[in-house]
């Protein structure tokens, strides 16, 4: 029973944190993959592209400042890997390189990719610890807890962050709204007594 649970969470995670695409490239375009790593986070993939002669595609990996992590011209199959230096949005894009007297046609990219516990081979842990497999995965299934354990802790601080700003934006939302009133009853009041003068000076009013 033990057993089977083990299998099913980390089935699970592996589903939550092993994330694989396939699609089609447009001829001279670019398309970029992105998503959000904690800061020290290890990142591995592996890609393939179909290969149409005269056809070129490049990758890199960068993160939103424009600090390449990882780069190669004319890719066909590999692997790549890069370690996140702080909590930031990194993008992974394929580039297509068509000669313009050749006409392009679409090519197929797929692309595999693991983080943070996933990259780990625990089989070698196992071996070097002399650990029986009951132990491995228990080894695993504890370093998977701890890190949904800090993504959720991330998570809850962005949350925070995101509701100090909001709480700022509605105090001084409430400050304008206030000072506009003040403004246009001000305006209100010095048009009507600009008009009682006026009048008075014509003589219209007593």
């Amino acid at each position: 029973m033990l057993k089977s649970l083990l299998c099913i969470l980390l089935i699970f995670g592996c589903l939550c944190r092993i994330h694989g695409v396939m699609f089609h490239l447009t001829p001279n375009t670019q398309k970029c993959l992105k998503e959000d790593i904690q800061a020290n986070q290890l990142v591995m993939g592996e890609y393939e592209v179909s290969d149409v002669p005269g056809q070129i595609i490049d990758y890199i990996a960068r993160d939103t400042k424009g600090h390449i992590l990882s780069q190669k011209e004319h890719i066909t199959k590999g692997k790549f890997s890069f370690t996140s230096e702080v909590f930031d949005a990194y993008e992974i894009c394929f580039i297509s390189k068509v000669p313009p007297h050749q006409r392009g046609i679409s090519q197929e990219v797929s692309l595999v990719t693991k983080k943070g516990v996933e990259t780990k081979n625990y089989e070698g842990i196992g071996e070097a610890s002399k650990l029986k497999p009951l132990e491995v995965d228990l080894k695993r299934l504890e370093d998977l807890s701890d890190s949904i354990v800090r993504d959720f802790a991330v998570m809850r601080k962005r949350e925070e962050e995101m509701r100090d700003t909001n709480e700022k934006t509605n105090s001084r939302v409430l400050f304008f709204s206030i000072f506009s009133m003040c403004c246009l009853l001000g305006l209100a009041t010095w048009q009507v007594l600009y008009l009682r003068r006026y009048f008075k000076a014509k003589k219209l009013i007593e």
